[in-house]
């Protein structure tokens, strides 16, 4: 028979496994989990490791994984906490969770509390803001938390979880699932002067003004492909139709190819946005008006597809594919070029738009690949 002391470190391990993973996203749940995984049965409640103990274990597991890059984005990551905090100001919003703590780690997101009667004000305020979200409702059945939880969900370059909460409920300190203790938590003062406290007075300035003039490259890519939408095209050469249509169908394929190559899936969604400015030269002006929000990759990738589609009918020179076969990426290339000519099947089912963008923010996210 396993040890006590053991077998609750062996429960802690693997229920923090699942936590790092993200095959759970509950405490609770990844623990009784581990449990019955670990012992086969019935496990004496003293045997269950505490909350705090498999946070403890996670953060082991992001400092042997991820080393001191976990903490790179910390500053940037509560930041972008107050700016959205001043966004929600009328709503009394505090900040929780691992960026408040510190405890962050790959794919950690940026817990907000919210205190409104009318869900509905929260979400006009995002929609003024041109901020796109998702709304849950969750049932939460776990002792001391049952529950239906309002959750908006805001995918931006780290994303936000604004827990929705009623105005009585502001006052009121909730224990901590972890610690047990009050949670911790900030309101928009409390939290600038910790950040002024924690920070160097130039070291916050910078950041500050970062997180301040920052563009989301993800929206601009979206609000040059929008337009591909009434960009008919010649039936001969693209029988499915529009520009837009044809970018996402030519998007999945590339992804059923290289799902987590970020460089060669713009090159795949945006090679033609040109054609929403300037037909007669659209790679040209894709490329202009993309400049500095892609890599020198991708814009190779963009600017010699029409010349990778001469490679695959066989009708280019001999000179100039030996110039395109001289890059690292000439692989790549003829694939986006296949991808773009199979891309033109009428009534086949593709990604929405906001699906294929959110999926490429989520992989730069989680890859670091920017």
């Amino acid at each position: 028979m396993t040890q006590p002391s053991k077998l609750r470190r062996q429960i802690a391990h693997q229920a923090a496994r699942m936590l790092y993973d993200r095959q759970e996203s509950e405490y609770y749940h990844a623990k009784m989990k581990a449990a019955r995984r670990v012992q086969r049965g019935w496990v004496k409640e003293a045997d269950l490791p505490t909350n705090a103990e498999i946070r403890d274990e996670v953060q082991s597991m992001a400092r042997m994984f991820e080393g001191d890059n976990r903490l790179d984005h910390l500053l940037t990551m509560r930041l972008e906490a107050l700016r959205m905090m001043k966004v929600l100001q009328r709503f009394r919003p505090k900040i929780v969770g691992s960026v408040l703590t510190g405890h962050v780690r790959k794919g950690s997101d940026i817990d907000l509390h919210v205190f409104t009667d009318s869900m509905s004000a929260v979400t006009a305020t995002l929609e003024a803001e041109g901020i796109r979200y998702d709304v849950q409702r969750k049932h939460v059945n776990k002792p001391g938390a049952e529950g239906i939880y309002t959750h908006i969900h805001i995918r931006e370059e780290y994303p936000l979880e604004l827990t929705v909460r009623a105005t009585k409920e502001a006052s009121i300190v909730s224990k901590s699932s972890i610690t047990g203790k009050p949670q911790e938590r900030m309101s928009i003062a409390e939290f600038e002067q910790f950040l002024a406290e924690t920070y160097d007075e130039i070291e916050y300035a910078e950041g500050l003004a970062a997180v301040e003039n920052q563009v989301d490259r993800f929206l601009q890519y979206e609000a040059l492909l929008l337009p591909l939408e009434n960009v008919k095209q010649s039936p001969k050469w693209h029988p499915e139709g529009d520009a837009l249509y044809h970018s996402l169908q030519v998007f999945d394929l590339a992804r059923d190819h290289l799902p987590y190559d970020e460089e060669f899936l713009l090159a795949a969604l945006l090679h033609d946005v040109g054609k929403g400015i300037d037909p007669h030269d659209h790679v040209q002006a894709g490329l202009e008006a993309l400049g500095d929000e892609i890599t020198q990759r991708t814009h190779w990738l963009i600017a010699h597809h029409m010349e990778a589609s001469l490679v695959v009918d066989g009708t280019i020179g001999a000179r100039a594919k030996r110039r395109l076969k001289e890059s690292e990426d000439y692989e790549e290339l003829i694939l986006l070029a296949r991808c773009d000519r199979e891309g033109r099947k009428v009534g086949v089912e593709t990604s929405e738009l906001e699906e294929a963008i959110d999926y490429l923010r989520q992989l730069s996210y989680e890859c670091d690949a920017w």
